[in-house]
């Protein structure tokens, strides 16, 4: 494999996202909004944070009265102010974490080859001297790579936000937990392959960039599904289960990516161009 011919493909696609404003604008709005803005309002929108005298608990004790027990357990001790807080922000916001890797890779992905057909540069691009394989693997990583540098640098501002936002409340740095320790460095990686993996099977086989990003943003219905799920009380992210979900994931990833190795063919897409 060249390397080099990878790497050529991997900065030819980033310098293509940069000039993009219909790129660039969600991956720099939606973190802002999910890992800044919402644990902020979450964090003072509590009656302690807000300083409402006499504010009535009792919808936010039904709430958490609807945890499954072990997270219960873990909330223990704690004053009702706090375990609001730590729920919100530790078990409720992670699954709408996994929105980032998501959002980014598919994004990213989407415009891979269905942005190329927009901008007429999908010919020069599958003449170019590069196997199928290093075309479709730097395709790959033009996504993966910022799906994951976007995702780590959410974390942390998220970490910062919320251990800051909370402070009032909480009296100590409660974020981040064991388990959104393994949802950022097991499960993120899995979700953004798996994005990318179904983003550039379907970049590749439609002609508008819309067109591939309305489609590929069927990957984030199992994440509105398991937000339902935790807000009910169904379960709970916790760290063995947030392992067991990104093994499911990387299945999942490993299954899309094998399938579009096989498949992939410069000649086909040209063909359909």
């Amino acid at each position: 494999m060249n390397r080099r011919a990878v790497r050529a493909v991997v900065r030819r696609d980033l310098l293509s996202v940069t000039r993009s404003k219909g790129v660039m604008i969600p991956l720099i709005l939606v973190p802002l909004i999910l890992m800044i803005v919402l644990p902020t309002v979450v964090a003072f929108a509590t009656p302690a944070s807000a300083h409402i005298p006499g504010a009535n608990l009792a919808g936010m004790e039904q709430l958490l009265e609807q945890t499954p027990p072990a997270l219960k357990a873990q909330l223990a001790g704690d004053t009702l102010e706090q375990q609001l807080v730590a729920y919100m922000l530790l078990y409720m916001f992670a699954p709408l974490f996994l929105v980032m890797p998501l959002m980014v890779s598919t994004v990213i992905a989407a415009d891979s080859f269905a942005g190329e057909k927009e901008r007429k540069t999908l010919e020069a691009l599958i003449y170019t001297p590069t196997t199928d394989l290093e075309l479709f693997l730097g395709k790959l990583l033009s996504a993966w790579l910022p799906a994951m540098a976007i995702s780590l640098l959410s974390f942390a501002l998220y970490g910062v936000t919320a251990n800051l936002a909370a402070w009032p409340i909480m009296q100590r740095i409660f974020f981040p937990n064991a388990m959104w320790l393994v949802l950022v460095f097991w499960v993120t990686p899995a979700a953004a392959a798996a994005g990318i993996g179904a983003a550039v099977l379907i970049s590749s086989r439609v002609n508008t960039f819309q067109e591939a990003y309305q489609i590929s943003g069927v990957v984030v219905v199992p994440i509105v599904a398991l937000v339902i799920v935790q807000a009910l009380g169904v379960l709970y992210l916790s760290v063995a289960l947030t392992a067991f979900l990104g093994l499911i994931i990387w299945m999942a990833a490993a299954a899309l990516l094998g399938w579009g190795v096989r498949t992939f063919r410069r000649s086909e897409i040209i063909a359909r161009w």
